[in-house]
């Protein structure tokens, strides 16, 4: 059955460390800080490759970015609602 499920690659944090070239410590901190997504199972966590990628790819960064531009044409998005609902 288990062969069956598709399983994502996991990593322990110290895999992480080396794979970002920084300290254990740093990882368990990225952690803390939600920048790195991590599962606790028991003592230990284990954090899914998908987090790694983001980052290494500033995905979330990008993602940052595009909330701000979204920010920038909220004026312009209420605003037309407005003028939508006045002709209900």
């Amino acid at each position: 059955m288990l062969n069956q499920i598709n399983i994502p690659q996991t990593y322990t944090p110290e895999q992480v460390a080396s794979i970002l070239q920084l300290t254990k410590n740093t990882v368990y901190d990225l952690i803390g800080r939600g920048e790195i997504i991590a599962k606790k199972i028991g003592k230990v966590y284990r954090i899914p490759v998908t987090s790694v990628y983001f980052a290494l790819t500033g995905m979330d960064y990008d993602l940052y970015l595009s909330e701000k531009e979204d920010f920038k044409n909220l004026d312009r998005v209420e605003k037309a609602i407005k003028e939508v609902r006045k002709n209900l």
